[in-house]
């Protein structure tokens, strides 16, 4: 009598029965601390007085519960950590907007066919100077002038047919580009491919992109802010 007892109300009370048992359902089919306590106590209310259950086992399932409720609370803790964690990336990534950003390189592609196409910011409003483009051993191949630039300043849209100073077509690669120019207060200016201002920041699936001259591009991908 004593284990149908038990099986009988242990059954009540996981499926939330609260007819026979008067204990409040659980609707969801999920067993809490309170739960777990709960029939704990039904066991041993209907437990075999000559079998008496062993408190070893009590104290085990009692630790185990604590356990799990612990990992569970970390869990939760640790999902509401990383929402605030990406919400502060956003207000970082706004934050960025006006201050200038590097993506830790200066090298364009150039293509197998076609012009290299890429974009330089200039800070200062360009009265004279060149671009200097080398390959990756460092060496000068091109040097542009930039006098069809006189006068402007900003982000500049430019283009390279792959010729080296001799008239010479270059291969396909990386080859980086770097600019030296006197603006029109005469002071000596420098500056490169890969630093931009931050002109906004977009959104796209919750990744940031910031727009970096006429592109957008994905924060990660930026290795300085300054």
């Amino acid at each position: 009598m004593a284990i149908n007892g038990i099986t009988q109300n242990l059954n009540t009370v996981a499926n939330g029965d609260s007819k026979s048992s008067g204990i409040a359902e659980n609707p969801n089919g999920v067993l809490n601390k309170d739960s777990f306590m709960k029939l704990l106590l039904v066991e041993l209310q209907y437990q075999d007085p000559t079998e008496p259950m062993d408190s070893e086992k009590i104290l085990t399932q009692t630790s185990q519960l604590a356990t799990l409720e612990s990992a569970n609370n970390t869990n939760k803790t640790m999902s509401e950590l990383v929402k605030k964690l990406d919400s502060n990336m956003d207000m970082g990534a706004l934050s960025a907007i006006g201050k200038m950003a590097s993506l830790g390189s200066n090298a364009v592609m150039l293509p197998k066919s076609g012009p290299a196409k890429f974009e330089i910011y200039f800070q200062e409003e360009i009265k004279t100077g060149k671009l200097t483009i080398t390959d990756k051993n460092g060496v000068v191949v091109r040097e542009i002038s930039l006098d069809k630039q006189a006068g402007k300043d900003g982000v500049l849209a430019f283009e390279w047919d792959g010729f080296n100073d001799s008239g010479e077509q270059l291969p396909a690669g990386y080859y980086s580009v770097k600019s030296e120019y006197l603006d029109v207060n005469k002071k000596q200016q420098k500056t490169q491919f890969g630093i931009y201002p931050v002109e906004s920041v977009r959104f796209e699936n919750g990744e940031p992109l910031m727009k970096l001259g006429s592109s957008y591009v994905p924060m990660k991908y930026i290795v300085e802010f300054f």
